[in-house]
């Protein structure tokens, strides 16, 4: 195993997505196509991917953290920004703080603040 390397989230309207999350995580995409919005988040791939024909349903079982340095500050502009509270902002431990919204699309993006964390060299 080589460690994460791509969260994708299931849209029903790419376009739209495509400027919520360019707005969200204050990235351009780095590829565009009709089957596939790619954002590169700090080494990380954020993917957006078109519903099928079907509605899919949305679990919570699976949850990605993307990192922050300010949560509470992240977690009030996303909800600035159409998202809805899944998680409020809670201690878990420590410094270590976590909380989940809801996109547009009902996926559920996390945060963490985790000031214990380091990526390898």
């Amino acid at each position: 195993m080589l460690g994460l390397r791509t969260t994708a989230y299931i849209v029903k309207d790419l376009a739209q997505a495509k400027a919520w999350y360019t707005k969200a995580f204050k990235t351009e995409p780095y590829f565009d196509e009709s089957f596939y919005v790619g954002f590169n988040i700090q080494g990380y791939e954020l993917g957006l991917m078109p519903e099928g024909n079907e509605t899919n349903l949305k679990g919570e079982n699976v949850l990605s953290y993307w990192g922050v340095e300010d949560i509470q500050k992240e977690f009030e502009r996303l909800i600035e920004l159409g998202a809805t509270i899944h998680e409020k902002p809670t201690n878990v431990g420590g410094e270590l703080m976590v909380c989940s919204v809801k996109d547009p699309w009902s996926n559920i993006i996390g945060l963490i603040y985790n000031p214990y964390f380091k990526l390898p060299e």
